[in-house]
């Protein structure tokens, strides 16, 4: 194993500061979901000049690079997205986003860029792979359906057949250097929530004569809150959040209609339809009892994500043996939510978190326009990824 590790940290120190201009050029040249033509024009470039095969134009954007190695019938595929946010960035730095409202403020950039080093060290050793690699840059994370879901119904795990999908995330709370994995149930099913509620608009002097909208979206506000409160089971995590309340009236006009957005999340497909006919019953019923409407429309999103045990456990395995046992660290369940979930429904996969943050600085979120990471961390992210796939590949039958 050590002949392997050095190996690859030799290739990571050579490649490291060119991984670091691949990130900043993506950040600073940021696109939204199944809009990143540059950005798939320049990952194009640089499998041209590593010479790895690829097909692309898959879910609009996507592309899928082969790496072949000793055998065709053993299929591991490392995934990336591409996408960016609509955010306006903050950062001074000299990668700013050159793209007004659009900013790399998930790690989209350091995961493509990761992905790349790695597939440049893989496709050196390729001679001494036990197996063959796919290369996944997904478009739009971000937003519904997901660029996951469009890419393996355009068959993105045939052709050849994938028995794994390794993915990975950047975590600004964990130190650069450390990584982080969990067997089993992860991150949140993401569904979201559309309230239109109707009443009788009017002067808010003349309470009588309308049916106050305003007053049934608190009510149903509130009433919702029963949903997770006194009709999830205990031990289902669940949240039900609303963001957005848009009652388009004046101080002293009463708005003939309400809107309220939100989301529901939790980790359970049989909880997951109850909740959503709950949701759509105490909406509508309180609404009603009010004298007014309630329309309910729910947007079904990507799925929970589920780590293979086995998968997973080798994996953090693996990343002992790469890192030092130290370095890695056990996660909590997030109720964030990623379409790398259609993955890890469709096959064994797994999805662990990468350290960005640095030491002894304070922490900036992911989706925010402050956010940046540690660049240090694709030093780690480029080797681990390439040494988990390596000995994946080793040992599996």
């Amino acid at each position: 194993m050590s002949i392997l590790k050095q190996q690859i940290e030799q290739h990571c120190r050579i490649y490291h500061s060119e991984v670091v201009a691949m990130r900043r050029y993506i950040h600073a040249n940021p696109e939204l979901g199944f809009q990143e033509n540059n950005t798939a024009n320049f990952i194009c470039k640089k499998l041209d000049e590593y010479g790895i095969p690829y097909k692309r134009n898959i879910a609009k954007t996507g592309i899928v690079g082969l790496i072949e190695g000793k055998r065709k019938d053993k299929v591991i595929a490392l995934r990336a997205d591409m996408d960016a946010l609509p955010i306006i960035e903050t950062n001074e730095v000299a990668y700013k986003s050159k793209n007004e409202g659009v900013m790399h403020a998930c790690g989209h950039d350091a995961h493509t860029s990761i992905l790349l080093g790695a597939a440049k060290i893989l496709n050196e050793i390729k001679d001494q792979l036990d197996g063959s690699v796919k290369l996944i840059f997904q478009p739009s994370e971000e937003a519904f359906p997901g660029g996951a879901k469009m890419m393996i119904e355009e068959g993105v795990l045939k052709n050849p057949e994938v028995k794994n999908v390794i993915g990975e995330h950047v975590l600004p709370t964990l130190e650069a250097g450390k990584v982080g994995f969990r067997s089993g149930i992860y991150m949140a099913s993401t569904d979201e929530i559309y309230l239109t509620i109707k009443g009788k608009g009017g002067h808010a002097a003349t309470p009588d004569l309308n049916v106050d909208s305003v007053i049934i979206a608190a009510q149903i506000l509130v009433a919702l809150q029963q949903v997770v409160s006194r009709n999830a089971q205990a031990w289902i995590p669940s949240v039900l959040s609303f963001g957005r309340v848009i009652a388009d009236g004046h101080t002293n006009i009463i708005p003939d209609e309400v809107k309220i957005e939100g989301t529901f999340r939790t980790f359970d497909e049989k909880w997951r339809k109850e909740a959503h006919e709950k949701i759509k019953q105490i909406a509508q019923n309180t609404a009603k009892a009010m004298g007014g409407e309630c329309d309910v429309r729910i947007a079904h999103g990507y799925p929970f994500l589920i780590n293979d045990n086995l998968l997973t456990e080798k994996l953090k395995r693996y990343a002992a043996e790469y890192l030092g046992i130290k370095k890695v660290v056990d996660l909590d369940i997030r109720m964030t939510a990623e379409d790398f979930a259609y993955f890890t429904q469709a096959l064994p996969s797994c999805f662990y978190r990468l350290g960005t943050k640095t030491k002894g600085k304070e922490v900036t979120n992911l989706h925010t326009s402050s956010f940046d990471i540690d660049e240090n961390a694709l030093y780690n992210g480029m080797g681990l990824m390439a040494y988990m796939t390596f000995r994946q590949l080793e040992e599996m039958l």
